[in-house]
Order: C-alpha cells, then sequence, then structure tokens
C-alpha cells in the first residue's frame, strides 16, 4: 500500500504536464520500485533519474512518460526499445501496447540485460524480449516496427533505425554529445523522415557502430 499510494502521488504530478490519459493509466500500474536497487526501493517514486549500476540510469519518471506520449503507441504494437536499462521504459510501453502488442529490447550489458528480464519477469511482463546487442543497429529479424524508442543519446539518427521502422512509424530519440535534443522523428511512405526538436535533455551516450565508440566522461 505505501507503494501504492507513493506511485499515486507521482502520477498525479506528472499529469500537470498535459500527459495523455493512457500513459498516466501505464504508469500508475507499472511497479517502478522493482525496477530500481533495492537500496533505492524508498526512492522509486521521486521524479528524478537514479543510478542502477554499469554508469547507467532509470530515466526520471517524467521523461518517461513525454517520450511514451508523443510516441503516440497504441494497442497491439510492436515496438523497439534501444537501451533496456532496468526495464521500467519497457514496462510501461508494455501496458500500452497490451497482450496483442509486442516490446523488443536491445541492451548492451549483460549485467542490465539480466537486470531488465529479472525485473520483468518479478513484475509479471511477458509482453517484453530483452536482447542482448548494439542497440545501434536494430533488430532485424522482427522488423519492421511501428514505434521506436531510444533511451541514450547518439551522435545523428542511426542508419538502421531508419530502414527498420516501417512507412508511417514514429520515433523518438536524444542526438547530440554535450547538448542534446530530444527528437521526434516521423518516418514518410515515401521513407523520407520529417523531424521535429522537442527540447533539451540529458542521457547516457548510445554507444555501438552507429554510435559513440566509448562512453563520454
Amino acid at each position: 500500500m505505501e507503494y501504492e499510494e507513493k506511485r499515486k502521488e507521482l502520477v498525479n504530478q506528472i499529469k500537470e504536464e498535459g500527459i495523455k490519459k493512457q500513459v498516466l493509466e501505464a504508469m500508475g500500474k507499472v511497479p517502478r520500485h522493482l525496477f530500481v536497487p533495492k537500496y533505492l526501493k524508498n526512492s522509486a517514486y521521486i521524479d528524478s533519474p537514479l543510478p542502477i549500476g554499469n554508469k547507467q540510469t532509470i530515466s526520471a519518471p517524467h521523461m518517461v512518460a513525454i517520450m511514451c506520449d508523443v510516441l503516440d503507441i497504441d494497442k497491439g504494437m510492436k515496438i523497439l526499445e534501444i537501451g533496456a536499462g532496468s526495464g521500467y521504459n519497457a514496462a510501461v510501453m508494455a501496458e500500452m501496447v497490451g497482450k496483442e502488442g509486442h516490446i523488443y529490447s536491445i541492451e548492451r550489458i549483460p549485467f542490465l540485460k539480466q537486470f531488465a528480464e529479472n525485473n520483468l519477469r518479478e513484475a509479471g511482463y511477458t509482453n517484453v524480449t530483452v536482447i542482448e546487442a548494439d542497440g545501434t543497429l536494430g533488430y532485424p529479424p522482427q522488423a519492421p516496427y511501428e514505434r521506436m524508442c531510444v533511451t541514450s543519446a547518439a551522435p545523428s539518427i542511426p542508419l538502421p533505425l531508419k530502414e527498420q521502422l516501417s512507412a508511417g512509424g514514429i520515433m523518438v530519440i536524444p542526438v547530440g554529445k554535450y547538448m542534446q535534443n530530444l527528437i521526434l522523428a516521423h518516418k514518410l511512405d515515401d521513407g523520407t523522415f520529417r523531424e521535429e526538436k522537442l527540447g533539451g535533455v540529458i542521457f547516457v551516450p548510445l554507444i555501438g557502430k552507429y554510435g559513440y565508440r566509448e562512453a563520454i566522461e
């Protein structure tokens, strides 16, 4: 009950930002305290990023809400997530796509891949598959995807992700090194992209063949 009350308070706080009802409902169902390290459980419903190991973080709830909101997610969608982290963002999207939809989440760090899988299993999510791989290459076996959510900052939108997004699909991705912008990219029917800048953000770097070669200190 203690966590439920804190979760309600957090959702009410995020509601003030004009987030869609279905995003708020999804966040109201996901037990965020199961997606943070045990010593941080009491901080799980503070609207702040938290460390999850390996110099990575779980995004602040309001940022998860914004990214899910702009993606305009519907039931039954197939979504590619780059950067599973603790699995929390995937869980929120899994609530939104429902049992008929599926989230494929790529994580390059073995420890976090296992952490995310364990957290998702404990929380009861069966419509998320976590894959250990280079996220900048996407995941061709299940392409194309109707939506993509990238949770680390790239130098530019990786070409494989552009190719694996279906026509009419939407991607949200932070782009930039020290000065980052959250980009909302729509793939048009002719294969070109319409990009919109949503504002400044701070994310860990996207490491990989089409990302940064190493972590930025």
